[in-house]
């Protein structure tokens, strides 16, 4: 395999036995390129054409304090496909705060288990002062790869080829914009919310094709609130307000301690995607807490929408992990027990109708692309080893059925966030594959794997080498290379006008 290495970046990182700077959560500090990946089993489809992308986080330099694996900073993994051959490259996100702390050549910010004033440093990071990793989402918009902060910094623009760096994108309003922004491939437009500890406490956007910022209205909720997600439809954009959100008493000491707030429902704000405050309507449910839609689409006098509800939003610490008990628990799935679900907002009745769609702890769900908005029958969600923020292997819901396939990786072995990718010519929506990168913790390697999504009990199909070991992460996301190329004309005949 030809690997092409890049100049290191400076590093003052230690020698550590914390659980998310070890094992699959070790930091990756190599940049390479490699021209074409080798086949370790099976073949690559000839029937997919695309571009997987995945975020990392990576710490880079020495914690301050405690560590939270969402502190480290972003790195991009990509596998180029085309023509039955793949390619491999990754680049570390330039953010302001990567770039300062590579001059420092140390922290220059604590993380999110820290007491807030050593985390903060006003005026210069996400928007309040915390240190923008960039490290949460990936997405692609208008040619544009985007790399985001859940907790609202800026949205770093990328290359989604070559995974230059293109900036900071100029449209990102004074409170920044969260992780999970949504694509609506017909019109070229995306969606996004922001949150931030002043009124109105969160703000709706929707920037056009052209990198414009279109669209800009606050969304009034009662206080600070800590949402992570929101879904679209053909006409409505769906946003929420939860009964998990800071304790109000401790926040005045300056002490951010989220909490479960009891006889407080769960809010849904559903606005027209151009619609002012005056034109949201609310909707109520069961409390609970949500990470992350898998899709959302209108039927009749219904909005429907679909994600992992969890039974304990306020998981109780781990206590066989020590002093790292709290932390575990929230980042465990089997301690806040997510679980596939649906609501049904009846814009006629103003009622919400709510049902359980698998008993099975899952979450980081994908579907059919092509079924975004729409009405979608499959969802491809992945499981976890207990007590660890760690993918272990995949079930596909049959939310029609209740079928469940289910697909259990090797001890050992952890995957990432797989988008499903319709091959060419499919026929049915389950038609095609499932991209991910897998760690193997029992030879200290990482590969490239390819599932049927139309049965992945099969397991890899196509195992492909990479050139290091990567950390484990959150999102991904994967895009067709006719789309780049349509948003290529499309930015020519743009420029061409001008």
């Amino acid at each position: 395999m030809q690997i092409m290495r890049h100049p290191p970046v400076k590093t003052s990182l230690e020698p550590s036995n914390h659980p998310y700077l070890t094992g699959p959560w070790t930091p990756c500090h190599e940049e390479v390129d490699v021209p074409e990946l080798r086949v370790i089993a099976g073949a690559i489809p000839t029937d997919i054409d695309g571009i997987y992308l995945r975020n990392t986080e990576n710490q880079v330099h020495q914690p301050l304090g405690r560590h939270h694996p969402f502190d480290g900073d972003a790195m991009i993994h990509q596998v180029n496909i085309s023509g039955g051959k793949a390619s491999y490259r990754n680049r570390f996100v330039r953010t302001h705060c990567f770039e300062a702390e590579q001059i420092a050549g140390r922290s220059l910010w604590g993380g999110l288990m820290d007491p807030w004033g050593t985390s903060m440093r006003p005026g210069f990071g996400a928007h309040g002062g915390l240190k923008d990793t960039g490290s949460t989402d990936i997405i692609v918009h208008a040619g544009t790869a985007y790399a985001t902060l859940y907790q609202c910094g800026e949205a770093w623009m990328l290359d989604p080829v070559t995974l230059g760096s293109r900036g900071k994108a100029p449209w990102v309003p004074l409170d920044g914009i969260s992780a999970h922004p949504k694509v609506d491939e017909a019109t070229g437009e995306l969606m996004f919310f922001n949150y931030s500890k002043h009124a109105p406490f969160m703000h709706y956007g929707v920037v056009d094709r052209t990198g414009t910022l279109v669209h800009y209205v606050p969304i009034p909720l009662p206080g600070p609130r800590l949402p992570h997600d929101m879904a679209v439809t053909p006409n409505w954009s769906i946003l929420n307000d939860m009964p998990l959100f800071w304790d109000e008493e401790l926040l005045g000491r300056n002490i951010h301690a989220a909490r479960l707030h009891d006889g407080v429902p769960t809010r849904f704000a559903l606005i027209p995607r151009h619609g002012s405050p005056e034109d949201i309507r609310w909707f109520e449910a069961a409390p609970t807490y949500v990470l992350h839609w898998t899709n959302a689409w209108e039927e009749g006098d219904e909005v429907v929408l679909e994600g992992y509800h969890q039974a304990r939003p306020m998981p109780e610490p781990l206590e066989e992990m020590g002093r790292y008990s709290h932390m575990m628990a929230y980042v465990d799935e089997h301690s806040f027990q997510s679980r596939l679900h649906r609501w049904r907002f009846n814009l006629t009745t103003g009622e919400t109708r709510e049902e359980r769609l698998s008993e099975r702890i899952v979450e980081f769900g994908m579907i059919n692309p092509r079924y975004a908005m729409r009405e979608s029958r499959y969802v491809w969600s992945t499981t976890t080893r207990p007590g660890w923020f760690l993918f272990n292997g995949y079930v596909r819901h049959d939310t029609e059925t209740g079928e469940e396939q289910v697909y259990r990786l090797p001890e050992g072995v952890y995957a990432s966030e797989s988008p499903m990718v319709p091959r060419k010519g499919a026929t049915s929506e389950d038609d095609g594959y499932l991209v991910t990168f897998l760690i193997d913790e029992n030879t200290g390697t990482s590969e490239c794997a390819i599932l049927d999504a139309g049965d992945v009990t099969k397991g890899p199909i196509c195992r492909l080498a990479l050139p290091h070991k990567i950390c484990s992460g959150t999102h991904s996301v994967w895009v067709e290379h006719h789309q780049l190329r349509a948003d290529a004309a499309f930015h020519a005949r743009r420029y061409a006008a001008a």
